[in-house]
């Protein structure tokens, strides 16, 4: 996919209802108070012949110029980490997603504040992902 693309993914979501139960979405999944988008496709990758991932670069290429025309459109994001995220989830602690669902899978984020919502953007090691959330970080 292209920024554009991300960009007009990102938008949508911001656009969206959310939903009242937790389920797959045309992009990725949602459940109340939140959306996931999976902006690069699937869990998977691919290694190139010197045994690197190539999907990788890419992932992280893409996610680079996403931020820059984030940044561009909204300023400079607060760099978020999941890590107290991921120790109240190790305690069992109450977590509520789309939180929970991201500490399982990075331990940063971009994050923004608009129009009542939050919006973040992170690279794990198989996705880059968008999420819309009126929920507060923890």
């Amino acid at each position: 996919m292209t920024t554009a693309q991300h960009l007009d993914t990102i938008d949508l979501l911001r656009s969206r209802e959310f939903p009242a139960e937790p389920g797959p979405s045309d992009v990725g999944s949602e459940g109340p108070g939140f959306h996931i988008a999976e902006l690069n496709g699937q869990f998977g990758y691919a290694a190139d012949d010197e045994g690197g991932d190539v999907a990788a670069d890419q992932r992280a290429e893409e996610h680079g110029a996403l931020l820059n025309v984030l940044e561009r459109r909204w300023g400079e994001p607060d760099l978020f980490s999941l890590a107290s995220t991921q120790l109240r989830v190790e305690r069992d602690e109450e977590v509520p997603d789309p939180w929970r669902r991201l500490s399982d899978q990075m331990e940063w984020l971009r994050l923004w504040r608009i129009d009542n919502r939050w919006i973040a953007v992170g690279l794990s090691r198989f996705q880059l992902l968008a999420v819309v959330t009126e929920i507060d970080p923890l």
